[in-house]
Parts: C-alpha cells; sequence; structure tokens
C-alpha cells in the first residue's frame, strides 16, 4: 500500500475533526477529551520554536559577520515590509468599503462573546504606549524573554550574540559549532513532531466546530467570504506580482509548502511551521543568514493576512453600527493600523487586540468585537496561511535582492519535491 503523505493525513484529520464537531455540537465531553491532544501538539511546537530561532539565528549572523551588512539587510527587509503590508491594508480598506459586508445586519440575530480580557489587554497596552513597547524590544533579562516567548527580544539577542562570535572570530567557533549542533538536533525533532500533526489538527478542527457549530458561519457568511476572496485575490495577484518581478514563481513556493500551509491553515497557528519553512526555504536556495533572519523577523513584522484581515474588520465593525467613515477618517484609520499591527507583535490573541487598540484610538466601538468570536477561528486560519506565505516569499526576495540567491540549489530542490509529489517537469 503506497504511505499516505502528510499533507493528505492532515487533511484527513482535517475533515474528521469537521464531521466529529457537527456530530457533537456542544457536548463538552467530547471537546474535553479532545482538546488536550490539539493543546499537547502546540506545546511541543512552542517547545522547539524558540531554540530553533535562537540558534539559526546566531548561526547565521555569525556567517553575516559584519554589523554594516546586516544593518544594510535589516533595513532593506523592514522596507520591504512596510511596503507590502501597507498595500494589504489598502486591499483591505478597499474591499471592506466595496462589498460592505457589514450593512444590514440585525445584531441581535448574532452572538455575543465575552470580550473583557481583549478589552483588559487592550488599556493595558495603551497605558504602556509605542514607546514602552520599542524599550522592551532590549530585553533586560534574555532567561525571562525566552520563557514567556518575547520573540523581538529574543531576535535582538540573537542578533547581537551573533556578531560577537563573528567579532571574536577563531574563539568564538567553538560555541558557533554547538549552536549549530542544536539547530540541527531541533529541526530532527521537528521531523518526529510532525507525525503527531494530523492528531493535533484533528482536535483543534473538532473543538472549533463543536464549540461554536457550522450555524455561527450563517448570519456572518458575507465577511467570511469577503475575508477569503480578498486573501486569494492578495496572494494571486500582489504575492504574485512581487515573485515575478524578483524573478520567482510564486506556485514554485506554494509547491515546496504544501504541507506546512495545510497544517498553519487547520491549526492556525504560524507556529507549526516556522521551523520547517525556515529549513525549506534554505534547500531552496536562500543563505541560512537571511533565512534565519528574515523569517522569524517577519513573525512580527510582515504579518500580510493578519493586517489585511484587521482592516476588513474594522470597516465591518463600523458599518454594524451604521458608521460611515469619512476617506480623512479611512486615511487616519490606515495610518493608525500601519502603527498598532506591529507595536504589539507576538501578543496573545493579536489581531482582536490591534483591532481593539485602533477601534479605541479613534472612537470607534469596541464591543462590536465580541459578534465576530464564532468566525473568528475560521478567518483566523486564512490569515495564518496568508502569513507563511507572505514570509516564505520575503526569504527569497532578500536573498534576491542582496544577490545571494542560489538558483541551481533552488533547481535541484524544485526537481526533487516534484518527484516525490509524482509531477512530471
Amino acid at each position: 500500500m503506497k504511505k499516505i503523505s502528510l499533507g493528505w493525513q492532515i487533511f484527513l484529520g482535517l475533515l474528521l475533526g469537521i464531521i466529529f464537531g457537527t456530530i457533537f455540537h456542544n457536548n463538552q465531553t467530547f471537546i474535553s477529551y479532545i482538546k488536550p491532544f490539539g493543546e499537547i501538539f502546540l506545546h511541543l511546537i512552542k517547545m522547539i520554536v524558540i531554540p530553533i530561532v535562537i540558534s539559526s539565528l546566531i548561526v547565521g549572523i555569525a556567517g553575516i559577520g559584519d554589523a554594516k551588512k546586516l544593518g544594510k539587510l535589516g533595513a532593506k527587509t523592514i522596507l520591504y515590509f512596510e511596503i507590502v503590508t501597507t498595500i494589504a491594508l489598502i486591499i483591505g480598506l478597499i474591499a471592506a468599503n466595496v462589498v460592505q459586508p457589514g450593512k444590514n445586519i440585525d445584531t441581535n440575530n448574532l452572538k455575543k462573546a465575552n470580550i473583557t480580557q481583549i478589552i483588559k489587554t487592550t488599556h493595558e497596552l495603551k497605558e504602556k504606549g509605542f514607546m514602552e513597547t520599542l524599550v522592551n524590544i532590549v530585553p533586560s533579562n534574555i532567561f525571562k524573554s525566552i520563557a514567556e516567548g518575547e520573540m523581538l527580544a529574543i531576535i535582538f539577542f540573537s542578533v547581537i550574540f551573533g556578531l560577537a562570535l563573528a567579532k571574536i572570530k577563531e574563539k568564538g567557533k567553538p560555541l558557533i559549532e554547538i549552536f549549530e549542533g542544536i539547530a540541527s538536533a531541533m529541526f530532527e525533532i521537528t521531523n518526529q513532531i510532525m507525525k503527531f500533526a494530523p492528531i493535533g489538527v484533528f482536535s483543534f478542527m473538532g473543538v472549533t466546530v463543536a464549540r461554536f457549530g457550522l450555524n455561527s458561519l450563517i448570519p456572518l457568511s458575507k465577511l467570511v467570504i469577503l475575508v477569503y476572496l480578498t486573501m486569494f485575490f492578495f496572494v494571486v495577484v500582489v504575492l504574485g506580482i512581487v515573485a515575478k518581478i524578483s524573478g520567482t514563481n510564486l506556485f514554485q513556493i506554494l509547491l515546496i509548502l504544501k504541507d506546512d500551509l495545510i497544517l498553519a491553515f487547520t491549526t492556525a497557528s504560524s507556529e507549526t511551521v516556522l521551523p520547517d519553512i525556515m529549513e525549506k526555504m534554505e534547500k531552496f536556495g536562500c543563505p541560512k543568514a537571511i533565512t534565519s533572519f528574515v523569517i522569524p523577523t517577519g513573525y512580527s513584522f510582515n504579518l500580510d493576512g493578519s493586517t489585511l484581515y484587521q482592516a476588513i474588520t474594522v470597516i465591518f465593525i463600523t458599518q454594524l453600527y451604521g458608521m460611515q467613515l469619512s476617506f480623512a477618517h479611512q486615511l487616519t484609520l490606515l495610518l493608525t493600523l500601519m502603527v498598532t499591527s506591529k507595536g504589539i507583535a507576538g501578543v496573545p490573541g493579536g489581531s482582536f487586540i490591534v483591532i481593539s487598540t485602533t477601534l479605541g484610538s479613534m472612537g470607534l466601538p469596541l464591543e462590536g468585537i465580541a459578534f465576530i468570536t464564532g468566525v473568528e477561528r475560521i478567518m483566523d486560519m486564512a490569515r495564518t496561511t496568508v502569513n507563511v506565505i507572505g514570509n516564505s516569499l520575503a526569504a527569497v526576495v532578500m536573498s534576491k535582492w542582496e544577490k545571494q540567491y542560489n538558483v541551481k540549489k533552488a533547481k535541484i530542490y524544485i526537481k526533487e519535491v516534484k518527484s516525490l509529489r509524482g509531477i512530471k517537469n
């Protein structure tokens, strides 16, 4: 019997999760039994993400070895991220204004969730302010930052440490070799953890459908469909054009990441695929130094799917309350989202916090968030997938911009992937 590929196993887990979730809708016993399997899978992924980011970044930065080169790469990367995410925001605003998904919806027919924690977190972040968030990028205690998963602080420390190892040259080589070994071991652990992915996906989908039910989609179907269609447009048209300009075939990247995209979609978590896409982009011709810097940084600054979704949702909530924003207000909204979507990266429930912060700063109704929590998971799946595609492409774009992309290596890898999938050249 031909072995079923991981991608199909994950898809099967997704399908079974939907079926069983529908059968056991609102069954708390079912939810309590299967929920731990998804949580265990997510914990396994979280367990390895930070060691991989630290070790890969340190080795990659030490490979660059020059602060000026790194500064140049960093400036180009942030510029690229800002341009692409701004385009995503503009497309989201245009789509929401044209389709008007929140118009003529009776809020009495919508389920309203408790958003007390979201509002509390929003107020806490508002009190801290942007400058304090900026200060916190520099860790006062790196072990505390690692324990709390503060990715920007971890990236900052790893970059500084990698540059220091490059500076001390021969004395730093033993440590570089140790971090190379750690990275290799972590990638091997990732391969083993991924065997558990179909069970984790079954748990995630089963719990989601059992808890909210497919009926929760009906009142907000216009919003969900708009989000999915706009995401599809952004990937195929915008990212497709970016790939074309950089001399890359976007569909080759999608082919390489097929299993990862299914996993990211079903789990709605970028962390589940971070180690794998770093490894695959390196095989696709991107140097380790660029891949290990661009992809983890992109998870804080290049969330294309999230920013697009946030723009649509903010406009949706204003339409829900019968409010019309002028061009000047929408321009202010665009500028606000450009800041808030970057300033609180890595916060649990990040997109809701961004939306809440944006609404609050413009005097718009925060309570609107409570109406979309039932379909949040469904939309989260789409935006997570787009985030993964965007960050993977960013690694290729930056590698080509720096003239370090290995075309020969990429061709060999594509040939191998096509052969494994039974695709003829």
